[in-house]
């Protein structure tokens, strides 16, 4: 009788625990306003002030907020921050890409109170786990080539997105080459 009741309470725990330990997704919805728009405007004006050099203005205007915000809050677009690549199942940068980086570690230098943040993406294929650890695996490599060639790693976070945020949403090679990649955005302060 008791081992029948401790069987119970046993399943019991582990069930309250399954439950626990799984939080679900939130989404937030964002709806189109004026207010909110005028907002934004005000508060990349401000966080794009305290970003720009002396006499700089190419990189504070290459600047465009997020529609989603980041784990770090509003966070900024920068087409003069350019996106690396990766090949299947891989981590390692390749030569085309370390040109990239060079390029992206020269322009974070002109700039050295900017933030940024390297998000590290796979391909579909694989398990959610697997391309989570690969997407950090990624992001760190390009964080440490950007720390080895003078930006302080002080200044890069990094976040693996794994496969649920694909550039295309397409089911094939070309597809997935354009989702094994490492994006840099800018984090507001």
């Amino acid at each position: 009788m008791v081992r029948k009741h401790l069987g119970i309470l046993v399943l019991i725990l582990c069930f309250g625990l399954i439950l626990i330990g799984c939080p679900k997704k939130t989404m937030v919805k964002e709806e189109p306003s004026v207010k909110k728009e005028e907002g934004v405007a005000k508060r990349e004006a401000e966080g794009t002030k305290e970003m720009k050099p002396e006499g700089g203005k190419e990189f504070e205007k290459s600047l465009v907020a997020r529609k989603e915000p980041g784990i770090k809050g509003e966070v900024f677009e920068s087409e003069l921050l350019k996106d690396i690549h990766f090949d299947f199942d891989k981590y390692n940068i390749r030569p085309g890409d370390g040109e990239i980086l060079n390029q992206n570690a020269a322009l974070l230098k002109k700039y050295p109170k900017i933030r940024i943040q390297v998000e590290g993406h796979c391909d579909e294929r694989g398990t959610v786990e697997y391309n989570l650890a690969l997407g950090e695996r990624r992001a760190n490599s390009a964080k440490n080539y950007l720390a080895s060639h003078g930006v302080s790693p002080s200044r890069i976070s990094t976040i693996s997105y794994g496969k649920e945020k694909p550039l295309d949403p397409g089911h094939n090679e070309e597809a997935w080459a354009k989702n094994r990649r490492a994006h840099i955005i800018v984090t507001a302060k």
